[in-house]
């Protein structure tokens, strides 16, 4: 079993705060790969660990043809319903390492954050055997910052502190070196800011639509929602605060 299919379901009582709450995809992410590697509106896309179909849109609105690829029943559920007006939207129950896809039938393969959970051999033969000749992968995440503000130290201690498993699971923590094997050569790296600015709904739906925090059934979990009440009154501004972020894309050849 692979680890897409053994964590996927992490995710299936999160699915609602997941798009609500998760930060999409600054457009120059778009320009980027347009002038790098030939992005076009005619461009065939994998999306593969595609979820509730963030990362999907924004190829989406630039004119491709997106298959999402997700294990995840009710992540593909949720897709089906965000991204409903899109007739180049395609639906795909597959994995990283089984995507399902035909050879050779695209022209990019996309993942975002759920490259953390693949295996990484197996996912490389699956990409190299679906892309057409000289496709490249595009890996994607928002990676948020940590100290560059006092209300995001004080968010990253409520985390180390509730987080059941945060610090094995970050997805800025995938190293450079498993980057490096994972392409076949040099990759690109560019980042790009990007921030959210959510009242207190949104960042208590923000937290909770990640995998290694406390659910409601948690005996921890009323403590964790106090502390982020007196955490969002103390620094929030006209009613709101604001989480910044890195958007990390990389892209080489598998």
């Amino acid at each position: 079993m692979s680890n897409e299919i053994s964590t996927s379901a992490r995710f299936s009582n999160r699915v609602e705060n997941y798009v609500r709450y998760r930060p999409d995809y600054p457009k120059e992410t778009v320009e980027f790969l347009k002038n790098e590697i030939g992005l076009s509106s005619s461009s065939i896309i994998a999306d593969v660990g595609s979820g509730t179909g963030i990362s999907s849109k924004l190829f989406l609105d630039a004119g491709c043809v997106v298959y999402g690829v997700e294990p995840n029943e009710t992540m593909r559920e949720a897709a089906e319903e965000f991204l409903k007006d899109y007739e180049n939207f395609k639906n795909v129950n597959g994995t990283a390492e089984a995507t399902t896809l035909e050879n050779e039938s695209v022209d990019f393969v996309v993942a975002g954050q759920a490259f953390h959970w693949f295996d990484p051999q197996k996912a490389n033969e699956e990409f190299k055997r679906i892309l057409k000749q000289n496709g490249y992968v595009v890996l994607i995440w928002n990676e948020r910052q940590l100290d560059t503000t006092p209300f995001l130290r004080d968010y990253e201690k409520l985390l180390l502190e509730f987080g059941t498993d945060y610090e094995k699971v970050r997805h800025d923590q995938i190293e450079e070196e498993r980057l490096r094997d994972f392409f076949v050569s040099n990759y690109n790296h560019k980042s790009f800011p990007n921030a959210q600015h959510l009242d207190y709904e949104g960042v208590k739906g923000r937290m909770l639509s990640s995998s290694y925090m406390p659910s409601e059934s948690h005996p921890r979990y009323k403590e964790l929602i106090e502390n982020l009440e007196i955490l969002f009154a103390k620094y929030q501004e006209d009613g709101k605060v604001k989480i910044l972020y890195d958007t990390n894309v990389f892209c080489g050849r598998a």
